[in-house]
């Protein structure tokens, strides 16, 4: 397994991490939305309390992970229901 070394800069502190190689650029992108929304609140509310914006910014993005988890739940359950249909149909045909 390849790892690089890297260090993500989020806020004003630098992280060193060890990350696999092919998951460089994700991580990386994580590291740069996080700093666009730690930006985006700083001058939408005037705050420079780093500790205020990376809760803010964690809970934005705990809250857009739960709505991904409830929109992919829901199309599990359309899904689903479809293939059950289907199925039925199909016996029936048999």
């Amino acid at each position: 397994m390849d790892t690089l070394s890297i260090r993500i800069k989020i806020g004003d502190r630098e992280y060193p991490m060890k990350v696999k190689a092919e998951d460089e650029a994700k991580i990386r992108r994580a590291g740069k939305l996080i700093n666009d929304k730690l930006k985006k609140y700083r001058e939408e509310f005037g705050l420079d309390d780093r500790q205020d914006l990376l809760a803010m910014v964690a809970f934005d993005c705990m809250v857009e992970a739960m709505e991904v988890s409830e929109v992919t739940s829901e199309d599990s359950e359309q899904i689903n229901a479809t293939l059950m249909n289907i199925n039925n149909q199909l016996k029936s045909v048999l």
